[in-house]
């Protein structure tokens, strides 16, 4: 059996071989003495440990933060000790059993804008962001594994599967840490274009339904309009009238799990091509072309703008990303 290889923060050592007969959870790491860096610095200390220490079961973290196993300057800490740059942490041997690993093929997206702080991308519309939930790996993954020398990238939000468009992500913890704080204080501004079907009379209107996430039987993830849900405000102009849809721009002043899908479906206006929210009937027949217009094979969502605060530079920025092709297509073929 090979040796398992731990890497915690960036320190990369083999445990000595296993005895015969030695299972892989058996198998333990050295000590390892970690100096903070600016990247980690202002984590809190458990969810660095989670973070570095992955394959370890999440009890086991807490439990040697609790027997004082894990110190900063050779001092016991709590969980909720805050690492500050040049805290040297000690992580005892952790136990860590052998997975099979999935192989994630590196991979790279559209760029919109990119420096030392910020990489934002044009996601495309079947990529997940992240892994999980059946999914092996999303964007997150991808993006590593085609940077295998950057030293932090975090996701600053995240889009549904099925949505394409502009996607935050952070190169600095700080500026990770700074741009959560923009978002939590709505000081950030994102705009989604979506074509719903039905005849949308006003040409500005506000929609605020509380919304409320639940799980289904199957185990997915669901969002419902509840009046005990989570407060949620979504602005939608007029755009562009079609025969028989209408082209919005959604405008979101409160950031839940679908909440452009659930408010637009609960106010009777499904966008085409949801499969969770929208009309069945109609997304089978969108799939083929008619006399009167194409086809249109996915949902019909894109974040297409963002206006932030630069958590370097101070300066306002507005990014876009233009209509996909498949998108732009579907539209011309309705006029």
């Amino acid at each position: 059996m090979k040796d398992l290889a731990i890497n915690m923060g960036g320190i990369s050592q083999k445990p000595s071989k296993m005895a015969e007969g030695q299972t892989a959870s058996q198998t333990f790491a050295q000590v390892q003495l970690i100096t903070i860096t600016e990247e980690d610095a202002g984590q809190r200390i458990d969810n660095f440990l989670l973070r570095i220490c992955k394959g370890v079961p999440k009890s086991h973290v807490y439990r040697i933060l609790r027997s004082g196993e894990v110190r900063v300057n050779k001092g016991r800490i709590d969980q909720l000790y805050r690492l500050k740059e040049g805290d040297v942490v000690r992580v005892p041997p952790t136990r860590i059993a052998e997975k099979e690993t999935t192989h994630v093929p590196g991979a790279e997206f559209a760029i919109v804008f990119e420096d030392s702080h910020l990489l934002i991308i044009d996601k495309p519309a079947g990529v997940a962001v992240h892994g999980g939930s059946g999914v092996s790996f999303g964007v997150i993954e991808q993006l590593r594994a085609s940077r295998p020398d950057a030293k932090f990238l975090e996701l600053v939000h995240r889009l549904d599967r099925e949505t394409s468009g502009i996607l935050l992500l952070a190169k600095k913890r700080s500026a990770l840490v700074n741009l959560h704080e923009q978002m939590r204080d709505g000081e950030t501004d994102k705009r989604y274009l979506t074509l719903v079907a039905g005849d949308w009379k006003n040409q500005r209107q506000h929609i605020k339904l509380p919304l409320h996430k639940y799980t289904t039987a199957d185990g997915e993830r669901r969002v419902r309009v509840q009046a005990d849900g989570m407060e949620s405000h979504t602005v939608f102009s007029l755009k562009k009238k079609y025969n028989d849809f209408a082209l919005l721009e959604a405008e979101l002043k409160t950031g839940r799990t679908h909440q452009i899908r659930v408010h637009l479906s609960s106010s009777g206006f499904a966008i085409a091509g949801d499969d969770k929210y929208g009309d069945f009937a109609l997304n089978r027949a969108l799939l083929k072309a008619t006399d009167s217009r194409g086809a249109l094979k996915r949902m019909f969502l894109h974040a297409h703008q963002i206006t932030f605060t630069h958590p370097e530079s101070g300066k306002q920025m507005t990014l876009n990303a233009p209509l996909p092709k498949e998108c732009e297509k579907f539209l011309q073929s309705l006029c």
